[in-house]
């Protein structure tokens, strides 16, 4: 281990405790990619995202942000070749079967957001798992995205509340944005004060479309294998050079 590296082990001098992100969400692009440069197939890129994601989680207990939301699965991924796919289920089902134990020493807590009911059964079991021994966990919420889409999780927000209108539970008059807020998968979970995605891609990808409103966003190039704390030294350090209003005037 480089001085550089266990000198990140604490918050850097230069960032300010009080202005940092309660929640950060990750769009963690660039797997695929990093794998073909190093000559290596594409699932040894998940493989070490993987490792990245650990780490960054890690960061974030060390560093004090209290919650990190990481996007590993979209709606539309299932389109990507079915090798791929399988694999990338299987490894959410191992890292969740291994890391539990640690997640648990860390006082992590896991919860998994996203159309759950599709994905296989065994890969189920494990996150039910994962999310009841967790639950009182207080150090850091960790909310992984598997099998979601922002504009899915808005459309069924939107039916539950209009069965409720329907079965006269609701009035319409009664529907407002905290409400709405209730009945998204991301419940009890602030929103996010930063997006980071890595890459250099310039799109959020139906990524918590209502929850990131006013969430600043950080795009870097490099490719999320590649992406250390040093990297993530230099996104808080971005957040914290913006202004950030609310669409007020100062």
């Amino acid at each position: 281990m480089t001085a550089k590296q266990i000198i990140l082990q604490e918050l850097p001098a230069d960032l300010n405790r009080e202005r940092l992100p309660r929640h950060v969400a990750v769009i963690m692009d660039g797997n695929g990619r990093w794998a073909k440069r190093q000559g290596l197939p594409r699932i040894m890129g998940h493989k070490r995202g993987v490792d990245a994601l650990k780490e960054l989680l890690r960061c974030c207990k060390d560093w004090g942000i209290e919650a990190l939301t990481a996007y590993a699965f979209s709606t539309e991924n299932w389109g990507r070749p079915l090798e791929e796919v399988d694999f990338l289920m299987t490894l959410f089902e191992r890292v969740l079967r291994q890391e539990l134990r640690e997640m648990m020493e860390e006082d992590v807590r896991i919860r998994f957001v996203g159309n759950l009911s599709a994905l296989p059964r065994s890969l189920q079991a494990e996150i039910e798992r994962s999310m009841a021994q967790t639950q009182h966990n207080q150090a850091v919420t960790f909310t992984v995205a598997t099998n979601y889409g922002g504009r899915q999780e808005i459309v069924e927000a939107c039916r539950a509340i209009a069965s409720q209108v329907q079965q006269g539970k609701l009035q319409p008059d009664q529907i407002d944005a905290a409400l709405f807020e209730r009945h998204l998968y991301t419940t009890g979970v602030c929103d996010p004060d930063l997006l980071i995605r890595t890459s250099g891609e310039m799109r959020i990808s139906n990524f918590l479309l209502w929850q990131m409103a006013y969430a600043e966003l950080y795009i870097t190039e490099t490719l999320w294998p590649d992406f250390d704390r040093a990297e993530f030294h230099r996104a808080l350090c971005a957040y914290q050079q913006r202004d950030r209003r609310f669409g007020k005037v100062r």
